[in-house]
C-alpha cells in the first residue's frame, strides 16, 4: 500500500488540476493522477483544454485572424503590407510551444503548492481507494479520505464517418494539419466546428459545414445567432443546415461524403473532413467493477448541486458530470469541491456561466435568451446596440455585431446578456459580474464607462432597455 492522502484527484485537466491546487492550498495532503502522454513521450497536465482544445485552437484562431487582417484589412488602415503568406508548419510549431509552456507550468504549480503528481491511469476502487496503473503496467493502490473524479470527455465518433488518420479526423486531428486543405468539410456547426472551420477558411480552404439540425446555434439568442450566421456566410463559410451525413469514403487523397437535405440525397468531395458532433464523458474504466457510483444512460456521473456522487467522500466535476462542457465551469466546480472538503461553505451559481464562440467576431452569452424567457412565461424588456454605431468599433475596423441585454420587465433585473462582436468574450464578463450581484439594467445604465471603448455598446444596450440609448435612435419613447 502506498501513501494515504486527504484528497486524490483523478485527471489533471482544468477541473482536476485546479481542484488539486486549491485543496493543497487549504492544507490538505493532495495527489493528482494523470495518464496523458504528450508528443515527447512524457506525462503532461492540462487535459483536453491545454493539450488539444481551448489553448491550441485559440493559438490557431489568433494566427489565422492576423493573417486575414494583414491580407485583406490592412489596406483600409493605410498599411501597405504587400504579398502576405502563411507558413502553416511554423504556425503549428508556435501552437505546440504555447501548449508545452502551459502544461509545464502546471507541473511547476503542483510542485510549488505541494501537490503529489502520480503518473498513470486512475480508477476509483472500493473503500475510498484509487488504483493507479502506470505506463509500465504496474498497479499501485492509494488510500484517500476524499476522491475527486475529473476525467473529462472525448470527441464523439459517428458510424457514417469513421476516422481515417490524416483524412477524416476529430477536433484533435484538425489541430495537426501541416498544410491548408483546398476543400474542407466540417460535420457539425457547433462551437468547435465553427472555430476550426474558421481557422482553415481564413487560411484559404473552401469550407463546407454540414449541420443536421434546422437551427443555427440554437443555444444562442435567436437574433444574435441570425446575425452571426450572416457574418460567417459573408466570410465564406458555406453552412448547410438540415444536412444529415449518411456516409463517407476515402478514395485516394479525397473524402467523398454523402448526406441528405431538403432536396434529397447529396454527395460532395473534400480533401479533409473534420467530425465535430460533440463530446461524451470519459467515465468508462474510471470506476472499478463493484463500485456503485451512479451514471446516467449517456455515461455522465450523477452528482448533486455541489458535485457529490452517491458515495460519501467521492465527488465528480467537469465534463464527466451534468452541465456545459466548459473548462471554466470545470475549474469553478473543482474549487467548490476543494473548499467543501476543507470544511468551508461553498456553492456555484450555474446561472452565470459564460459561453464564448471564438470566431471573428466572437459570440458570447450568459443567462437566458429572449426565447427562453418567453417560453418560461417571463415578461421581459430588451435593449440592443449595434457596434456599427460605436466610435471605437469604427476605429478598430470591427463594426459587425450587436450587444443585447434582456431584463425582467417587472424587476429590471438582468436575466441575460448576449454579444456578437470583437472582444465579446472579454465583454461578457460584465454581464457575469452584473448577474452575480443581482444587478438591474439600470445599474449598468448608471455606470460610467470609459470612452472610447467597445464596452460602451454594453452601456448603450443597458440604456436601450428602457428606451434611453444616447447614440442611436430608440424604438421606444423615452419615459
Amino acid at each position: 500500500m502506498a501513501d494515504k492522502f486527504d484528497v486524490i484527484v483523478i485527471g489533471a485537466g482544468p477541473g482536476g488540476y485546479v481542484a488539486a491546487i486549491r485543496a493543497a492550498q487549504l492544507g490538505l495532503k493532495t495527489a493528482c493522477v494523470e495518464k496523458w502522454v504528450g508528443k515527447e513521450g512524457n506525462v503532461v497536465h492540462g487535459g483536453t483544454c491545454l493539450n488539444v482544445g481551448c489553448i491550441p485552437s485559440k493559438a490557431l484562431l489568433e494566427a489565422s485572424h492576423k493573417f486575414v487582417e494583414a491580407k485583406h484589412d490592412f489596406d483600409d488602415l493605410g498599411i501597405q503590407a504587400g504579398d502576405v503568406s502563411m507558413d502553416v508548419k511554423k504556425m503549428m510549431a508556435r501552437k505546440d510551444k504555447i501548449v508545452k509552456n502551459l502544461t509545464g507550468g502546471i507541473s511547476g504549480l503542483f510542485k510549488a503548492n505541494g501537490v503529489t503528481s502520480i503518473e498513470g491511469t486512475g480508477k476509483v476502487a472500493s473503500g475510498k481507494q484509487v488504483e493507479v496503473t502506470g505506463h509500465d503496467g504496474k498497479t499501485t493502490t492509494y488510500d484517500a479520505d476524499n476522491i475527486i473524479i475529473a476525467a473529462g470527455s472525448v470527441p464523439i465518433e459517428i458510424p457514417p464517418t469513421p476516422l481515417v488518420e490524416g483524412m477524416v479526423v476529430d477536433s484533435t486531428g484538425a489541430l495537426e494539419f501541416q498544410e491548408t486543405p483546398k476543400r474542407l468539410g466540417v460535420i457539425g456547426a457547433g462551437i468547435i466546428g465553427l472555430e476550426l472551420g474558421s481557422v482553415w477558411n481564413r487560411l484559404g480552404s473552401e469550407v463546407t459545414v454540414l449541420e443536421a439540425m434546422d437551427d443555427f446555434l440554437p443555444m444562442v439568442d435567436a437574433s444574435i445567432a441570425k446575425e452571426t450566421q450572416k457574418i460567417l456566410k459573408k466570410q465564406g463559410l458555406d453552412i448547410k443546415l438540415n444536412a444529415r451525413v449518411t456516409g463517407s469514403e476515402v478514395k485516394g487523397d479525397e473524402v467523398v461524403v454523402k448526406y441528405t437535405d431538403a432536396n434529397g440525397e447529396q454527395e460532395t468531395t473534400f480533401d479533409k473532413l473534420i467530425v465535430c458532433v460533440g463530446r461524451r464523458p470519459y467515465t468508462k474504466g474510471v470506476i472499478a467493477d463493484g463500485v456503485s457510483i451512479e451514471l446516467d444512460e449517456r455515461g455522465f456521473i450523477f452528482v448533486d448541486d455541489q458535485c457529490r456522487t452517491n458515495l460519501p467522500g467521492v465527488y465528480a466535476v467537469g465534463d464527466c458530470v451534468r452541465g456545459p462542457m466548459l473548462a471554466h465551469k470545470a475549474s469553478e466546480e473543482g474549487i467548490m469541491v476543494a473548499d467543501i472538503i476543507a470544511g468551508h461553505k461553498a456553492e456555484m451559481n450555474y446561472d452565470t456561466i459564460p459561453n464564448v464562440v471564438y470566431t471573428f467576431p466572437e459570440v458570447a452569452w450568459v443567462g437566458i435568451t429572449e426565447q427562453e424567457a418567453k417560453a418560461k412565461g417571463i415578461d421581459v424588456k430588451v435593449g440592443a446596440f449595434p457596434f456599427a454605431a460605436s466610435g471605437r468599433a469604427m476605429a478598430n475596423n470591427a463594426t459587425e455585431g450587436t450587444a443585447k441585454i434582456i431584463a425582467d420587465a417587472e424587476t429590471d433585473r438582468i436575466l441575460g446578456m448576449h454579444i456578437v462582436g470583437q472582444h465579446a468574450g472579454e465583454m461578457i464578463a460584465q454581464g457575469v459580474i452584473a448577474m452575480e450581484f443581482g444587478s438591474s439594467a439600470e445599474d449598468l445604465a448608471l455606470t460610467c464607462y470609459a470612452h472610447p471603448t467597445m464596452s460602451e455598446a454594453v452601456h448603450e444596450a443597458a440604456l436601450a432597455v428602457d428606451g434611453h440609448a444616447i447614440h442611436m435612435a430608440n424604438r421606444k419613447k423615452r419615459k
